[in-house]
């Protein structure tokens, strides 16, 4: 590595990281492919795993039973890993109305709003259906997560802190907090709760994969082929440390990181 991944570099690469639509993990980025509708900042509404099943299946089920909220998340979380966030947002807007008082459905659509980029809507929606005598977890975390897109960091984390009050120790929202901290650059932060996540059992690979990231930030590439590897192939662990190696030593990414840091 030619320069270190330093504090403005980290803002950078992350940024990079998910405009490539790796939803800030080294997952596919020795592949990059178009933009994900998680764009910059899309970074606590970590994606939902997409249920089994190809897209013309989940359509035929959804057809069949479009009343049954569960069909109708699966089939959005469908569409969207398909790049269809316009209809993921309509299929959920529609069970919406069906079911106002559901916060999972509030969770999904305000997700799918956010992924779009309606960062306005998803709040309306996801503050609509957290009440605040009874707040769910979910709906708190993923409040902060779109605080986070909309650079508003610090509310965002008073509502990580909050949401681990209400579920302590839960995965997501530390790998949500940790991402908001990556985002500003405060790396030691971000590392630190990513390695809370990664320990308990409830984590999946995505979380070790984004703490391979925040590690490999810290020019820790050794390190952080150990820990992908343990969420992915040997060969394509590999593969993503090495893209990540390469995209902070380009000239091209520092120029960009440098004007990155005079924009903010």
């Amino acid at each position: 590595m030619q320069r270190p991944a330093g504090p403005v570099s980290a803002k950078f690469a992350v940024t990079f990281a998910v405009a490539i639509g790796l939803g800030l993990s080294l997952a596919g980025c020795a592949h990059p492919r178009s933009a994900d509708p998680e764009t910059t900042g899309s970074i606590g509404l970590a994606p939902d795993p997409t249920p089994d099943g190809t897209a013309a299946l989940w359509t035929d089920r959804y057809k069949a039973n479009p009343d049954d909220p569960g069909t109708a998340m699966a089939f959005a979380r469908v569409l969207r890993a398909d790049g269809r966030a316009d209809q993921a947002v309509d299929v959920l807007q529609r069970t919406m109305v069906q079911r106002p008082n559901d916060p999972a459905v509030a969770y999904a659509y305000g997700k799918a709003l956010a992924e779009k980029g309606d960062f306005d809507t998803a709040l309306r929606v996801i503050r609509a259906a957290n009440s605040p005598r009874t707040p769910d977890w979910r709906l708190t975390s993923a409040e902060g997560a779109i605080l986070d897109q909309t650079g508003q960091p610090q509310e965002a984390r008073r509502l990580y802190e909050l949401a681990l009050k209400l579920a302590p120790e839960e995965p997501t929202v530390l790998n949500n907090y940790a991402l908001s901290f990556t985002l500003t650059n405060q790396l030691p932060d971000a590392e630190r709760l990513l390695r809370r996540a990664a320990a308990d059992p409830r984590a999946d690979g995505r979380i070790r994969q984004n703490l391979a990231l925040v590690v490999g930030l810290q020019g820790r590439f050794d390190e952080a082929r150990r820990i992908a590897t343990e969420a992915l192939p040997k060969a394509e662990a590999e593969a993503n440390v090495a893209y990540l190696r390469a995209m902070l030593s380009q000239p091209n990414t520092w120029k960009q990181i440098e004007k990155a840091g005079k924009t903010g």
